[in-house]
């Protein structure tokens, strides 16, 4: 097995329970993924929904900043020996007041065994129904023509059938109007 690059205090089960949050939030969204890096995109709702990035002490531009510090110049990824780096740079800032291990502890007792969208918000829940929503490869017919590749939507390019949703009644004269007369 390979050598343990760990802080003696961390239990290798403990440990293995971190390493199997990181890869699940690591391969999420990204069937091709091999669950050894994971985007900046991935860290942020990992550390959001696993209570690392509480919005006081740390930030989500906290987690953009060491995410970018700890990753390979020119990697769009970190790797989980560069993601036990970035929660050593996290730990203090979240856990004030605690030693370097405690904290470090600390921050992974609140990712270990977390899975994604299980934190229970509801903007956890949303940001999977969202995903689900663009994901193309369950669409068919005309509806897969409203988004690009990456599941960005389209907007009216991709419809074709273009009808007017300004919220006015058909037949309505002033639409449009209401800002010059005010």
């Amino acid at each position: 097995s390979a050598p343990s690059l760990l802080t003696p205090s961390l239990h290798s089960s403990e440990m293995a329970g971190v390493e199997d949050t990181f890869r699940k939030f690591a391969m999420y969204g990204d069937t091709a993924a091999s669950g050894n890096d994971m985007t900046g995109k991935n860290f942020s709702k990992m550390c959001k929904e696993c209570g690392v990035m509480d919005g006081k002490a740390v930030t989500s531009t906290d987690i953009d900043i060491v995410f970018n510090k700890v990753k390979t110049k020119g990697a769009r990824t970190i790797t989980f020996a560069e993601f036990q780096q970035a929660m050593k740079e996290i730990c203090g800032k979240r856990f004030k007041g605690k030693s370097p291990e405690e904290a470090l502890q600390a921050v992974y007792g609140l990712i270990e065994g977390k899975e994604p969208g299980s934190a229970g918000t509801t903007k956890a829940t949303k940001v999977g129904g969202v995903e689900r929503l663009t994901d193309t490869s369950k669409y068919t017919g005309s509806h897969k023509e409203r988004f690009d590749e990456s599941g960005k939507g389209r907007g009216l390019a991709g419809r074709e059938d273009l009808t007017d949703n300004s919220g006015y009644v058909g037949a309505y004269k002033g639409a449009g109007t209401y800002d010059k007369t005010h």
